[in-house]
């Protein structure tokens, strides 16, 4: 199954615009591939997210990755994903593959929200992102209550 619209799914997976009227077939896909991660699928999922987002031209400056620690996540996600589609989900893979790409994309994109979230359930990463904070001008703020 090397055609596009898998590989363009893939590069979509975090980033799906999910419908909120996603179709149940895609609901179930979406399900089942979420309901068959380990703890460990979680975390290596969102590994890999990271990874693939660090090669952004704006990112790429600020990470030092080896080319092995790249070759083993994609290995991982290769082998993942084919296990979802191919052991795990089959039927639900089926279903979807006759909507078309897009609700493959959501399908995924279900499972990219899972991944996000392994990723901010940290406390650290919630600091972070909250640090912005403490450089804010609150007293800018007055002046959008004023009518």
């Amino acid at each position: 199954m090397r055609n596009g619209f898998l590989l363009c799914t893939l590069a979509l997976f975090t980033l799906a615009p999910l419908s909120l009227s996603a179709r149940p077939a895609t609901e179930q896909l979406g399900s089942c591939m979420i309901d068959s991660l380990t703890g460990r699928e979680r975390k290596d999922l969102a590994k890999w997210i990271f990874f693939s987002m660090s090669v952004h031209p704006e990112l790429e400056p600020y990470v030092r990755l080896s080319k092995q620690d790249r070759l083993e996540s994609d290995q991982f996600m290769g082998a993942l994903v084919t296990r979802l589609m191919t052991q795990d989900c089959p039927s639900q893979t089926k279903a979807v593959l006759q909507e078309g790409s897009y609700a493959l994309e959501q399908a995924f994109g279900l499972v990219g929200e899972v991944a996000m979230q392994e990723i901010m359930i940290s406390d650290d990463v919630e600091a972070a992102l909250g640090r912005f904070e403490r450089h804010m001008d609150y007293d800018a703020f007055s002046t959008l209550s004023e009518d």
